[in-house]
């Protein structure tokens, strides 16, 4: 079972610029833990530092744990490059760049829609139910 992304609040500015990337004030390249940056740098990997060069993106991320985070950092970084380039560049190399980050991974655009369920009176969780005895 996948629990990330459920708690992580973020927000993502993208201005013109040149090519800085932050995530709560640090660089995207100093990103702890160290074993994850990569999954981080997965769509500047995946569209080429070109893209970037002209957009600054600053990243604000609070709540979640680790991994959570990271998910969250990498569909912001994302989605706020395809709607920079949809608002201020052509259409066409927006699904240019849309197309090749779906390709890889749909997560990179579009949000896990599950979330917890709320518990139930009758049981200890939301859908199991106390044991019944006859006697």
């Amino acid at each position: 079972k996948q629990w990330y992304q459920r708690r992580v609040a973020i927000t993502a500015g993208t201005k013109e610029g040149n090519g800085m990337i932050k995530v709560n004030g640090v660089p995207i390249d100093l990103i702890q833990p160290a074993s994850l940056r990569y999954k981080v740098l997965e769509p500047i990997l995946l569209l080429g530092k070109k893209r970037f060069e002209g957009v600054d993106i600053r990243i604000r991320c609070r709540g979640g744990g680790t991994v959570a985070r990271i998910y969250a950092i990498r569909q912001a970084l994302s989605k706020s490059l395809v709607a920079y380039y949809q608002k201020f560049i052509d259409e066409t190399s927006k699904k240019e760049i849309k197309d090749i980050l779906l390709n890889y991974d749909k997560n990179l655009l579009v949000a896990d829609p599950r979330r917890c369920e709320p518990k139930k009176f009758g049981g200890p969780g939301a859908r199991a139910k106390y044991q019944k005895s006859y006697r």
